[in-house]
């Protein structure tokens, strides 16, 4: 008979297990430690990780970048008009055709528009041409984080890929340019001496058009809808801007927050006075369009920065 000895020694008594909710932690030998009931389950907001966001390395690096933009531009406009029969001259016939439409039904239902002498045709497709600039920068930009195959790819700041649509634009809308020179030549006319003018407009409208175009790339990339509001909204801007009609109609005392809201006002209408009226652009509104397309970019820049680590998952 075995002894009492021999028997082998009864287990003690299990340690305590966590139960769920006790906030634990294991140690290096794999023991449940609990944790103090006053440490969080997470790091508090001031202890998270962001991003920092500086201006100036951002543009350096954007700048460096420029490569990269011009490739993009080449690629995108090879891709839309190589094997098209018509190639480039689809960028003249766009805004054309809608000169063609507007002008005929002005004449058709005798429509009151003042200007100021001037044969409407040209009236029209000088309000035409800084549309269809920044209709086209908006749509194509404003898209082009969507579904790109580029994007986790190249290395780049994610705003090349915008950027690259606005330079696209800028060649289709100086190939619809030549339009404008074959009306002035049917009207018998020259641009007025104040033309020199026109730079400072398209510098306003390039400022302008990059900063909506920012937000609408960045925006749309988590707000899908957007792709579908978009048409919408630059239909509904293709009436509401001055280009059908002079500034005239608007009343004067909403003019400044009317141009305020949608500095192409003011810059239809100065292309129009050092075009066609040999006159400077109107110093106010001129100014009011300069501020509010500069806090266009800057908002909107600062806003694509912030948005733009989340592209990669999301898009």
């Amino acid at each position: 008979m075995s002894s009492v000895l021999d028997q082998p020694e009864s287990p003690g008594p299990e340690p305590d297990r966590p139960v769920a909710g006790d906030a634990g932690s294991t140690d290096a030998g794999g023991d449940w430690v609990l944790l103090p009931p006053d440490v969080p389950s997470a790091p508090p907001p001031e202890l998270r990780y962001r991003r920092a966001f500086r201006v100036k390395s951002s543009v350096q690096s954007l700048w460096r970048s420029r490569g990269i933009i011009w490739s993009l531009t080449v690629r995108d406009l090879r891709a839309t008009y190589n094997q098209e029969v018509l190639g480039i001259a689809w960028a003249l016939l766009a805004p054309l055709t809608l000169m063609v439409v507007f002008t005929f039904l002005a004449n058709r239902f005798n429509g009151n528009i003042n200007t100021g002498g001037v044969w409407y045709p040209i009236f029209l497709y000088v309000g035409l041409l800084p549309w269809t600039f920044f209709s086209n920068a908006v749509s194509s930009g404003g898209t082009s984080l969507i579904g790109n195959p580029l994007l986790n790819k190249v290395y780049a700041p994610r705003e090349v890929f915008p950027i690259s649509d606005i330079i696209g634009a800028i060649v289709n809308t100086l190939c619809a340019s030549i339009a404008l020179a074959v009306l002035f030549l049917i009207d018998g006319r020259l641009p007025s001496s104040t033309f020199y003018w026109v730079p400072l407009m398209l510098a306003i409208l390039l400022i302008f058009a990059t900063g909506v175009t920012l937000v609408v790339a960045g925006l749309t990339v988590y707000l899908r809808d957007m792709r579908h509001a978009l048409p919408l909204f630059l239909q509904l801007g293709l009436f509401l801007t001055p280009i059908l009609y002079g500034l005239n109609k608007i009343p004067a005392q909403y003019r400044n927050i009317y141009t305020a809201v949608n500095p192409l006002v003011a810059i239809i209408d100065g292309m129009r006075r050092c075009l066609l009226y040999n006159k400077a652009p109107d110093v106010t509104y001129t100014l009011i369009a300069m501020a509010a397309s500069t806090v266009w970019l800057v908002g909107s820049f600062m806003l694509f920065k912030r948005l733009e680590t989340g592209f990669a998952d999301v898009s």
